[in-house]
């Protein structure tokens, strides 16, 4: 790699000691991977694979139990301040005063990192987020997209070379996404290495330009979002025949075949191993018409739902 890594994670591991009934619980068994300088990282994984343990330790709110972490050249054990302003977090919950305004939330969070007042970018990060008109109301009275978006203004106050966003766009609409998404790109474009964790995997696969998978505490997958998405290697063709179907069209070349009409099937195959005009033939030889055909790609749910089912 040309230049250092924004996040260089090797062999990090956490274990949660047994706390009354509940045993001692290994959330990461030896993690490592590098976060790439100027990317938008995708990590994912399910429920409980090791996602936001992770991302604690990099915030300082988690101790690890063993291995090592830098955040933009800084250790978090050796170096912890310069690790720390080097790395802004936005959480999954809304934190923050709400009797303070949006220029209040974000000047204390200035204060807090010590950025002199002369330096504070608190009118710019409102203009950057598109609360410049709520500068001065409660931080109660915001909508939960404004909300969303100060999170990210507050993050930013020290200016950090790193953002972390957990789950931003988590029950929040169609519209506010996109806003959000928007934004997040704009941040990407000035130089800030954005590192996402997210349930919804299109905009995974949209947004990042690399993907790590956690599942159990573990790294099961590490590539660019082209490649990884590559991995998908069903590939499903549905197709429209002359006459209804009392029996679905049955071959070794398929893995399954699917009604989806009256006169419509979706047969599923694998592309290593046959293609759509073995598929095709297969059908017009059980005496079909074929009248029209669509096929699906494999998408990053595909693999994720493979690969994340795959490990135990």
């Amino acid at each position: 790699m040309d230049t250092p890594a924004a996040i260089r994670i090797r062999d990090l591991q956490k274990v949660y000691a047994a706390a009354g009934a509940a045993p001692a619980k290994q959330a990461l068994k030896g993690v490592s991977f590098d976060v790439p300088q100027g990317q938008i990282f995708g990590l994912l994984g399910p429920n409980g694979a090791g996602k936001s343990t992770l991302i604690n330790i990099l915030a300082g709110l988690v101790m690890k139990t063993g291995g090592s972490a830098e955040i933009w050249g800084f250790d978090i054990d050796k170096d912890i301040r310069n690790a720390k302003r080097s790395i802004g977090i936005v959480p999954q919950e809304v934190v923050f005063d709400p009797f303070f305004t949006p220029f209040e939330v974000l000047e204390n969070q200035a204060g807090l990192y010590g950025v002199a007042k002369a330096l504070r970018r608190s009118e710019a990060l409102l203009r950057e987020v598109h609360l410049a008109d709520k500068r001065d109301a409660y931080a109660r009275t915001l909508s939960g997209g404004m909300k969303r978006r100060l999170l990210i203004a507050k993050a930013m106050v020290h200016s950090p070379p790193v953002l972390v966003l957990d789950e931003p766009t988590a029950g929040v609409d169609v519209e506010l996404r996109r806003l959000l998404w928007e934004l997040v790109v704009e941040l990407n474009r000035e130089g800030v290495t954005v590192v996402l964790t997210t349930h919804y995997l299109e905009e995974a696969e949209q947004l990042c330009d690399r993907i790590a998978i956690i599942n159990h505490g573990q790294l099961i997958a590490n590539k660019p979002t082209r490649e990884l998405v590559a991995m998908g290697r069903e590939k499903v063709v549905e197709v429209t025949v002359d006459r209804d179907l009392p029996e679905l069209p049955a071959h070794p070349a398929f893995l399954k075949a699917e009604r989806s009409g009256e006169r419509t099937v979706a047969i599923t195959y694998n592309m290593d191993k046959s293609n759509a005009g073995e598929v095709l033939a297969a059908v017009q030889a059980q005496g079909f018409g074929i009248v029209d055909v669509t096929t699906r790609e494999a998408d990053l749910e595909d693999v994720f739902v493979s690969l994340t089912s795959s490990v135990a």
